[in-house]
């Protein structure tokens, strides 16, 4: 190549909530990015759970770069203290980050390999002088290839979730039960949603925030349609956190959602079934569905499953990358101990940047939801303050990317939604999330996703 490569642009990928920031952070800094987005409008993955009220605010989910581009033209920052959908959260912000970025983003892109010009990942010899190499198809299916002087991976785990099998890996009959089971939230403000779990039995696998308020979800359900009904199947037992810090959380929308959850199983809606690690589905004579365990136990037959067991990193395309990944979590390995769902709680992670998002192969990271690989602790503001020291860090301004600059709430954020039915309900007093919570409205409010 005999393009110098400080004249090609940054590729990010995907014009989500981080990757839209990454491109601001890297404008203000004088870099030229360009945004690679599978999607035909920014936030494509958001609009999917556009349902959801996150239990962050508004405050907490503007990047500060982004704030700035947005600024000149007009642009309305919505009311710090209320809680955004998902809806709003892609309408009100990332649609109009994306406007302004205008041709740094391209929508109908979708990333299928990433390497070194003329270099797998066998070869050494200069290596680290050669351009990546991005290859992509577009809407109509044509190919293309893309040259960068670096690579920011924004594309998130939304397109892959976790399998009901307790293994990591689909139950036996998973597949064949394709048509029963879902892997998101239901929306059942969505009529057609709303009848297929009427009346019904729904197991929810899964023991985070989207399994509680697909609980409470249900719940809400049968006061309308008698007969609804859900089995909450958790791999582990109950214990006195498995609900959260209900009242006493410093997240107040965080504890309304364990309390919701908690409230849908003492109320007789739920019953709870521990220990269960899936191995199969079966079908009974009646074509429901029957969860075995790797035990041998059998559950009654169920018409729904709600599998909300997490998400995980597609890796395929990076597959000519040398990334230096954990083992366990797929996130990168100086970030993966302080992340470490084995060990610590959401409130033990600290801000972090481009340290603990570099690989063997310079110039390229993973960041926001992807970073964390198959932990479930992201927070937004985490994801702001990667792409900002990592944009400092490829302006060669080494002093900026090593400084933190974002202090986190001491109770950090778990990830999911708030069960608010009004964004009114949840202000306190005081601003961000770490206020004294008030009284709180639990009802139908907006169901769970991934961490916000």
């Amino acid at each position: 190549m005999n393009v110098p490569n400080a004249t090609l642009p940054v590729v990010v990928i995907g014009a989500g909530p981080i990757g839209l920031a990454a491109a601001a952070h890297l404008v203000e800094r004088g870099l030229d990015p360009l945004v690679l987005e599978a999607g035909t409008s920014a936030g494509s993955a958001v609009r999917e759970w556009s349902h959801v009220r996150l239990f962050s605010t508004w405050a907490e989910v503007v990047d500060p770069a982004a704030e700035k581009l947005l600024a000149p033209t007009g642009w309305v920052k919505p009311d710090g203290a209320t809680y955004p959908t998902g809806g709003d959260w892609a309408q009100r912000y990332l649609r109009p980050l994306a406007d302004v970025l205008g041709e740094r983003v391209r929508f109908g892109a979708r990333v299928i390999g990433v390497s070194r010009v003329g270099r797998d990942r066998v070869v050494d010899a200069d290596r680290e002088r050669q351009p990546f190499s991005v290859h992509l198809v577009d809407a109509d299916g044509t190919e293309e290839r893309i040259t960068a002087r670096a690579v920011i991976d924004a594309s998130g785990t939304w397109a892959t979730p976790g399998p009901v099998g307790g293994d990591g890996l689909p139950a036996l009959g998973e597949r064949a039960a394709a048509d029963r089971i879902s892997y998101r939230v239901p929306d059942l403000r969505d009529d057609a949603v709303r009848a297929r779990y009427a009346g019904r039995r729904t197991a929810v696998v899964g023991s985070g925030a989207s399994a509680f308020t697909a609980l409470a979800q249900l719940a809400d359900l049968a006061t309308d349609a008698p007969g609804t009904h859900a089995v909450w199947v958790l791999r582990r037992g109950i214990s006195g956190s498995t609900f959260g810090g209900g009242e006493a959380d410093q997240l107040p929308a965080r504890g309304a959602l364990g309390l919701a959850a908690k409230a849908a199983v003492d109320e007789g809606h739920a019953d709870a079934v521990t220990g269960f690690r899936t191995e199969a589905i079966e079908r009974d004579a009646e074509g429901r569905l029957v969860l075995v365990a790797e035990d041998g136990r059998r559950l009654d037959p169920v018409d729904e499953i709600v599998v909300l067991t997490g998400f995980r990193p597609d890796l395929t395309f990076l597959a000519e990358l040398r990334l230096g990944l954990d083992e366990r979590l797929q996130a990168p390995v100086e970030l993966a101990p302080l992340i470490d769902p084995n060990v610590h709680s959401c409130g033990t992670v600290y801000p972090h940047g481009v340290g603990e998002l570099s690989h063997p192969e310079k110039d390229v990271h993973l960041v926001g939801m992807k970073s964390y690989g198959r932990a479930p602790t992201f927070l937004a503001m985490t994801g702001y303050e990667q792409v900002r020291s990592i944009a400092a860090a490829l302006a060669g301004d080494d002093e900026a990317a090593a400084r933190v600059e974002l202090t986190l709430p001491e109770t950090g954020v778990c990830g999911g939604a708030g069960l608010f039915d009004e964004p009114e309900a949840a202000r306190t007093d005081g601003a961000g999330c770490c206020a004294a919570p008030g009284t709180l409205r639990i009802g139908v409010g907006a169901p769970a996703s991934g961490g916000c």
